[in-house]
């Protein structure tokens, strides 16, 4: 018996076998879950690729989250395909370049809000399209964040979505409660995935964390985050919505490094 035995997910976001996403798929399938993964752009045949490598090779649904033409397809598609949905994996975010690298007050509103529709407001946009697949049993969405509590270097206005990606979490959690659908993040560290590459000033956020983390961290392994949103995908948390599960080591209880013994 696997924890997603029976299940239909959605997984979006993965690239390349680096991505959160692509261990989130690889752990879901080994727990028995049935896919689907979602690609868009330039980034379909990428999508595409990596699903081959997975035990299983998934169909890739192609999927703009800020289109809601490709929403709506989506939906319709799982629809014919499985006549519901238990659950979903949330693992999309996108800033211009003006946005990241320190120049925080340069950011013009034009760039901001590409990355605030993409990065926060695409989980609600998805929950929207997706809930008539859910609602009559119930499921699970779970989102990828990175702490919001706090400024990082260079993270800039990716961390201001971040923060709205956690508020919006929070509300959708209240507002599809009623359907028994839950809705929660999981807040891993620092992970060296393409899209960490885009982030200038990535390795003086990663470099503290190894050391200060209580349990210590590896950016180069993505399985405790992708057991921790596999998890939450399965039933075996039932009554948890509305939640931040930190995946990182402990850095996030730590204030100044504490002296060695």
């Amino acid at each position: 018996m696997g924890l997603l035995d029976n299940k239909s997910l959605l997984i979006t976001g993965v690239l390349t076998e680096g991505s959160i996403a692509y261990e989130v798929a690889r752990v879901a399938q080994e727990q028995g879950a049935e896919l689907a993964l979602t690609g868009f752009g330039r980034g379909l045949n990428l999508t595409r690729r990596v699903a081959k490598k997975l035990p299983a090779p998934p169909d890739v649904l192609e999927l703009d989250v800020n289109n809601p033409d490709h929403l709506s397809e989506v939906s319709g598609e799982l629809g014919r395909r499985w006549g519901k949905l238990d659950g979903l994996l949330h693992s999309v975010a996108f800033a211009p370049s003006s946005c990241l690298g320190g120049d925080f007050l340069g950011a013009p509103w034009s760039d901001v809000s590409v990355a605030l529709q993409t990065s926060a407001f695409s989980l609600k946009a998805l929950a929207g399209a997706l809930l008539p697949l859910m609602q009559e049993h119930g499921g699970s969405i779970v989102g990828l964040d990175f702490d919001a509590s706090r400024t990082w270097p260079a993270y800039d206005w990716m961390g201001v979505a971040k923060a709205a990606l956690e508020a919006t979490a929070r509300y959708l959690a209240v507002y599809l409660g009623p359907y028994q659908v839950r809705v929660n993040l999981v807040s891993a560290g620092p992970l060296a995935t393409m899209a960490a590459k885009s982030i200038p000033g990535f390795d003086s956020i990663a470099g503290p964390w190894s050391t200060r983390a209580p349990l210590g961290w590896d950016t180069r392994n993505q399985t405790p985050a992708a057991r921790a949103c596999v998890a939450l995908l399965s039933d075996w948390f039932p009554a948890t919505t509305g939640e931040i599960v930190h995946v990182d080591g402990g850095f996030h209880v730590v204030g100044l490094a504490m002296p060695e013994a």
